[in-house]
Protein backbone atom coordinates (compact mmCIF):
# COMPACT_ATOMS: atom_id res chain seq x y z
CA UNK A 1 0.00 0.00 0.00
CA UNK A 2 2.92 2.37 1.14
CA UNK A 3 4.37 1.70 -2.45
CA UNK A 4 1.27 2.75 -4.31
CA UNK A 5 0.94 5.77 -2.80
CA UNK A 6 4.77 6.65 -3.04
CA UNK A 7 4.24 5.83 -6.91
CA UNK A 8 0.42 8.17 -7.37
CA UNK A 9 2.25 10.78 -5.71
CA UNK A 10 5.67 10.47 -8.35
CA UNK A 11 3.01 10.46 -10.89
CA UNK A 12 1.29 13.45 -9.54
CA UNK A 13 3.94 15.19 -9.37
CA UNK A 14 5.64 14.25 -12.65
CA UNK A 15 2.26 15.58 -14.58
CA UNK A 16 2.29 18.87 -12.37
CA UNK A 17 5.33 19.70 -13.43
CA UNK A 18 4.75 18.38 -16.66
CA UNK A 19 1.45 21.12 -17.11
CA UNK A 20 3.41 23.92 -15.64
CA UNK A 21 6.01 23.82 -18.70
CA UNK A 22 3.78 23.41 -21.28
CA UNK A 23 1.84 26.25 -19.70
CA UNK A 24 4.14 29.36 -20.99
CA UNK A 25 4.03 27.39 -24.56
CA UNK A 26 0.21 27.76 -24.74
CA UNK A 27 0.32 30.97 -24.19
CA UNK A 28 2.93 31.99 -26.43
CA UNK A 29 0.87 30.10 -29.73
CA UNK A 30 -0.68 32.51 -31.37
CA UNK A 31 -4.33 32.39 -31.84
CA UNK A 32 -6.38 31.35 -35.26
CA UNK A 33 -8.85 33.76 -36.55
CA UNK A 34 -9.76 36.48 -34.91
CA UNK A 35 -9.92 40.43 -36.66
CA UNK A 36 -7.81 40.02 -39.76
CA UNK A 37 -7.07 43.95 -39.22
CA UNK A 38 -5.76 43.47 -36.09
CA UNK A 39 -3.39 40.26 -37.12
CA UNK A 40 -2.35 42.56 -39.89
CA UNK A 41 -1.18 45.33 -37.71
CA UNK A 42 0.79 43.22 -35.54
CA UNK A 43 3.26 41.35 -38.83
CA UNK A 44 3.87 45.25 -39.83
CA UNK A 45 7.05 46.26 -39.06
CA UNK A 46 7.97 48.96 -36.91
CA UNK A 47 8.95 52.20 -39.46
CA UNK A 48 12.82 52.46 -39.10
CA UNK A 49 13.87 56.56 -38.51
CA UNK A 50 14.61 57.91 -41.73
CA UNK A 51 18.41 59.35 -41.42
CA UNK A 52 18.99 63.06 -41.96
CA UNK A 53 22.24 64.29 -44.28
CA UNK A 54 24.44 66.11 -42.16
CA UNK A 55 27.36 67.60 -43.26
CA UNK A 56 31.16 66.21 -41.22
CA UNK A 57 35.28 67.18 -41.72
CA UNK A 58 37.96 65.40 -41.60
CA UNK A 59 40.87 64.13 -43.31
CA UNK A 60 40.48 61.38 -45.59
CA UNK A 61 42.94 58.81 -44.76
CA UNK A 62 43.52 54.96 -45.88
CA UNK A 63 42.73 52.48 -42.65
CA UNK A 64 44.67 49.47 -41.62
CA UNK A 65 41.95 47.20 -43.38
CA UNK A 66 42.59 49.06 -46.84
CA UNK A 67 39.24 51.04 -46.74
CA UNK A 68 39.00 55.04 -47.01
CA UNK A 69 37.22 56.68 -43.74
CA UNK A 70 37.11 60.40 -42.53
CA UNK A 71 39.28 61.03 -39.63
CA UNK A 72 37.12 63.60 -37.46
CA UNK A 73 39.74 63.65 -34.20
CA UNK A 74 43.05 62.84 -35.12
CA UNK A 75 43.61 62.84 -30.75
CA UNK A 76 41.39 60.22 -30.80
CA UNK A 77 41.55 58.49 -33.75
CA UNK A 78 37.78 58.63 -34.39
CA UNK A 79 36.15 58.75 -37.48
CA UNK A 80 33.68 57.12 -40.09
CA UNK A 81 34.28 54.80 -42.78
CA UNK A 82 33.29 55.90 -46.48
CA UNK A 83 30.93 54.16 -48.56
CA UNK A 84 31.98 55.65 -51.99
CA UNK A 85 35.39 54.53 -51.90
CA UNK A 86 36.29 56.02 -55.63
CA UNK A 87 35.26 59.46 -54.38
CA UNK A 88 37.44 58.85 -51.22
CA UNK A 89 40.38 57.83 -53.13
CA UNK A 90 40.36 61.06 -54.97
CA UNK A 91 40.96 62.91 -51.84
CA UNK A 92 43.55 60.54 -49.66
CA UNK A 93 45.46 62.83 -47.48
CA UNK A 94 43.12 65.80 -47.81
CA UNK A 95 41.29 68.01 -45.42
CA UNK A 96 37.55 67.63 -46.99
CA UNK A 97 33.54 68.17 -45.96
CA UNK A 98 31.87 65.01 -46.77
CA UNK A 99 27.72 65.08 -47.28
CA UNK A 100 26.24 62.13 -46.21
CA UNK A 101 24.14 60.18 -44.16
CA UNK A 102 26.03 58.52 -40.89
CA UNK A 103 24.77 54.74 -40.60
CA UNK A 104 25.64 54.28 -37.01
CA UNK A 105 25.38 50.59 -36.72
CA UNK A 106 27.90 50.40 -39.36
CA UNK A 107 29.93 53.37 -38.48
CA UNK A 108 29.68 54.00 -42.20
CA UNK A 109 28.68 57.61 -43.49
CA UNK A 110 26.71 57.18 -46.86
CA UNK A 111 28.19 59.50 -49.02
CA UNK A 112 26.39 62.80 -51.13
CA UNK A 113 29.17 64.56 -51.84
CA UNK A 114 32.82 65.52 -50.91
CA UNK A 115 34.86 68.66 -51.73
CA UNK A 116 38.00 70.11 -50.17
CA UNK A 117 37.73 71.91 -46.73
Amino acid sequence: MKRYKLWLGTGTLAIGVGLCTLTPLLHAQPVQGGNPAVQEQQQEQPEQPKQKVQTFTGQVVKAKNGRYALLTDKTEGKGFYLDDQNKAKQFDGQNVKVTGELDVATNTIHVSDIEPA
